[in-house]
């Protein structure tokens, strides 16, 4: 069967659970089909029976988006023998179809007309740009999905995330700010870009967040002035009816008063409900309804049934002829109070973005000629050397390059013991310089620095949905037009159930129906408590990078843990060694083959050989002649080699190479690499060996030529909270497995002193991936922590990776959260949070449906019938604006969660 190789394009593929996701998809179809995805997930390479059409298709069904880039050989073979079948139907081209210089130039057509498109799907791809918008006139959850549907151009938009709770979008998109502004104008919405301060707005110089912040206000200061002036009238004309007036017209007098009082009326609900009008309008004239929709129905259809009584009251059988102009403008009056306070509510949920942006500074004392320039912070570059005093804040990231400090970090970090810096040491911005004065040379300036990062990713990340919320979008995209049938059913039911006053009771069920409908609760269920959770998540060291990753972490019932690094501090040091030859200086050939290695061991072997009291027992000296080494190489998970060309003494006669030259081969690693080249390991070794591994120490043996010439114990100390750390992972419920490229009997002695419950040792990489996959198998739930680049296939494959902060780029790119602190107990913190910010969203879920589910049916007059009792379109406002106000309320109690 004939199989293809080609390279595709991803979009919207954001975490390692997508990738998994695509993974499986297609794996149904073809078993062996082999897939490498790129850390940064926007390339994947694949070799399958399928085509790339099949594969795109697939993935498509998933959400995601893929482009072919690379066109596979096989299918230009394919299409090469379609153009000879299609010619051989003519004589003529059968004979053209066999002339090798046309064949040849028609391949070289296809293959122009192909590189012509990948050049211009690569130009489109590059002419991405991020867009963050704030949005206008979204006043619940079915308004969010009418934008989406406006914005779903795959070809020129490849990921939106719209953010109810906050009313703001953010996209990648190929189209111009003007255009996308346009397509969400003509789905009856407004928008306005959010610009910040790497790319400042001419008119407008505030921070993303101060805009929101200065919208709301905006907003909070209308709604309340709208509710004031609703009430003044509802609650007065309210009170009338309840203390024994008539709500009805029976005199000219009364039927002008009544008309006055609906004048005003009408005045409240063009003034103060304008926006909903508006918005009804809009919705309508796009086709599609909303909250608005329902409020513009509810107390028009209440001021328009009233008004139709007082001009015309002779038309209203008797006991019908009732006025609601009280409940317009109670309805108006309290959705927007509800509204107001449901605003004021909201603004607390992004506390953590307003702290960390707080963290930056305005000005920075620039040193110009050996003085300091107070300057800008936007106009200061890459190079420029600045000066930070005891106390102030560190403006940029940077490296010390005169003067030593102690820096408090625990704003981004978490860790609240101050860190000692010193020359060559790096710093961040936002972080606070506790004592003496230094200057640094900037790295990192904008949006390049690590504070500006964390803010994006969490901003990001907020912005993101769960799988949960999937439910409550899909019932809200047909929820308004639902509550809208029930209406006119509950209108129908009422007008022949053949009551008297059965028009009245009709107009009151049908208003109550459409007021007390809530989408508005269904549509911030979700996205508060995940603004909450993720922003509390940061305040604790923990950055995760989409709302998918904030609910698995939540299931974890898995944790692999990296034994380097994770488990131990990742400062290994010699604290053993025995050389098996005195007439071979070994720590000169150690320290030339570990030369610039950047490998916790190799460092550790580098540090001891530089050592002056390490050479005392050497026959050598320090002023050693250089070592010439020459094929040097890495041989993964066991150690380097190299060949050493000189006519030094040494073990064993060594070779000749064609210039005549002694060569010495030269092995530095672990036993598994003394065994792959057929090293012996006996004797004195043996007995070394076994005593140093009880220590939990790990082995390095040197081989020159073949013979075992020196061994050395090596220790990395165990963090002193990893054994607390996993106490806390099995309060949890997590079975915690240790991986470790390590020999069993180091991996067994670190397990016991730390309470790990399994572990499996002297793994290559890719059994890291096999261990995983066979957890995942059972039907686990896989957490993964890890720090270095071999980590970086494990993050990826696990359900969830967790990436150390200070470990490699690869592998917290890889990861699905990055942990600023070097500590599991921020794992931990993850999970605790994760599981919180789960429960609340049910909560809110739970209650939003219930809500509905119960508050439509009582407003339909369902106890009627036992009780006489007709629920008021006033209560129904008031619940209404309570439902939200309640799921707000409830997320917020996340601000005040604490781990444990």
């Amino acid at each position: 069967m004939t199989s293809y190789t080609f390279e595709l394009s991803l979009a919207k593929v954001s975490c390692g659970g997508c990738v998994r996701k695509i993974e499986a998809q297609l794996k149904n179809q073809d078993p062996n089909l082999e897939i490498e995805v790129t850390t940064t997930r926007d390339r994947a390479h694949i070799t399958t029976v399928m085509k790339a059409a099949e594969v795109i298709e697939q993935i498509t069904q998933l959400g995601y988006v893929a482009d072919l880039i690379t066109p596979n050989i096989n299918d230009a073979s394919d299409k090469k023998e379609d153009i000879k079948e299609s010619k051989k139907d003519n004589k003529n081209d059968d004979k053209a179809s066999n002339h090798p210089v046309i064949e040849t130039r028609v391949a070289e057509t296809n293959a122009i007309e192909t590189d012509k498109s990948n050049a211009e799907e690569s130009q489109a791809r590059e002419s991405l740009s991020e867009l963050n918008l704030l949005l206008e006139g979204v006043t619940c959850a079915s308004c969010v999905n009418t934008i989406e549907k406006a914005l779903d151009k795959p070809e020129q938009i490849q990921s939106l995330n719209i953010n109810f709770a906050n009313r703001t979008a953010h996209l990648n998109t190929s189209l111009s700010n003007n255009e996308v502004i346009a397509l969400i104008e003509s789905a009856g919405y407004g928008a306005s870009v959010l610009f910040d301060s790497e790319r400042p707005n001419p008119e407008n110089s505030a921070s993303p967040e101060d805009q929101r912040a200065k919208r709301d206000a905006k907003e909070y200061n209308q709604k309340v002035t709208h509710s004031k002036l609703a009430l003044a009238l509802g609650i007065p004309l309210m009170l009338y009816g309840v203390l024994g007036g008539s709500m009805s017209v029976s005199t000219p007098t009364e039927q002008l008063i009544w008309f006055i009082v609906g004048v005003l009326t009408l005045f409240i609900l063009v003034y103060a409900g304008k926006g909903y009008f508006t918005g009804a309008w809009k919705a309508l004239k796009n086709c599609h309804a909303n909250m608005d929709t329902l409020i513009a129905l509810g107390t028009g259809t209440a001021w328009l049934y009233s008004m139709m009584v007082v001009v015309l009251p002779s038309a209203f059988p008797t006991g019908s002829a009732h006025l609601y102009f009280e409940a317009s403008a109670m309805i108006i009056g309290l959705i927007n109070l509800g509204q107001a306070l449901e605003l004021k509510a909201r603004g607390k949920t992004s506390e953590s973005i307003r702290r960390l942006l707080d963290l930056k500074v305005k000005t920075a004392q620039v040193v110009h000629h050996d003085k300091d320039v107070e300057t800008a912070i936007e106009r200061v570059a890459v190079g420029d050397r600045v000066r930070v005093r005891a106390g102030e804040k560190i403006p940029l990231d940077g490296r010390i390059d005169a003067g030593q400090t102690t820096i408090n970090e625990s704003m981004l970090t978490g860790e609240p013991i101050p860190i000692e810096k010193q020359t060559g040491d790096m710093v961040s911005a936002g972080t606070i310089n506790e004592e003496g004065s230094f200057t640094f040379v900037v790295t990192k300036v904008g949006k390049e620095t690590r504070l500006s990062q964390i803010v994006n990713l969490v901003e990001k990340a907020q912005n993101s949905k769960p799988p949960i919320s999937h439910l409550a979008d899909r019932i809200s995209a047909v929820f308004v037009p639902t509550v809208m049938v029930l209406a006119i059913v509950t209108a129908l039911v009422w007008y022949n159930v053949g009551i008297e006053n059965n028009v009245a009771y009709m107009m009151v069920a049908a208003t109550s129906v459409l007021i007390i409908a809530c989408p508005c609760a269904l549509g911030l269920a979700t996205p508060i408590s995940t603004m909450i959770g993720i922003g509390k998540a940061a305040e604790h060291g923990a950055l995760i990078r989409n709302g998918e990753s904030l609910q698995q972490a939540s299931d974890i019932d898995v944790m692999l843990l990296d034994k380097t690094g994770t488990i131990t501090q990742g400062k290994p040091k010699v604290v053993h060694y025995q050389s098996f030859s005195d007439r071979v200086s070994v720590l000169d050939y150690v320290a030339a083959l570990e030369k610039g290695s950047t490998h916790p061991l190799a460092q550790a072997l580098s540090q001891f050989s530089a050592n002056s009291e390490s050479w005392s027992s050497e026959s050598q000296s320090r002023e050693a002649t250089a070592l010439d080494i020459t094929d040097f190489q890495t041989h993964t998970g066991m150690g380097v080699s190299g060949v050493l060309k000189g006519e030094g003494e040494g073990e064993g006669e060594g070779e000749v190479d064609a210039d005549g030259i002694k060569q010495k081969r030269i092995l530095l690693g672990n036993k598994a690499m003394m065994q792959h080249f057929n090293i012996a390991i006996e004797g004195d070794a043996v007995k070394y060996a076994s005593a140093w591994q009880d220590e939990a120490n790990t082995l390095v043996y040197f081989s020159i030529d073949n013979e075992l010439t020196a061994m050395f114990g090596i220790t990395d100390p165990i963090r002193e909270d990893a054994t607390s750390a996993i106490a806390r992972f099995h309060r949890q419920g997590i079975h915690v497995v240790m991986l470790t490229g390590d020999n069993p009997q180091t991996a067994e002695a670190v397990a016991k002193q730390t309470g790990i419950d399994e572990f499996h040792a002297n793994l290559m990489p890719d059994d890291k991936l096999a261990h995983i996959k066979a957890f995942q198998a059972k039907g686990r739930i896989v957490g993964m922590v890890g720090d270095g680049i071999n980590d970086a296939p494990a993050l990826a494959q696990a359900n969830v990776g967790f990436a150390i902060g200070s470990g490699t780029d690869v592998a917290i790119e890889s990861a699905d959260i990055t942990l600023l602190r070097s500590s599991l107990h921020s794992v931990s913190n993850v999970i605790a949070l994760s599981s919180a910010t789960m429960s609340n969203i049910k909560q809110n879920l739970m209650g939003a449906f219930l809500y509905n589910s119960l508050g439509i049916p009582i407003a339909a007059g369902l106890l009627f019938p036992m009780t006489g009792w007709l629920l008021s379109p006033i209560v129904a406002g008031l619940a209404m604006s309570l439902s939200s106000l309640t799921v707000v309320t409830n997320a917020n109690r996340l601000r005040f969660y604490s781990p444990r």
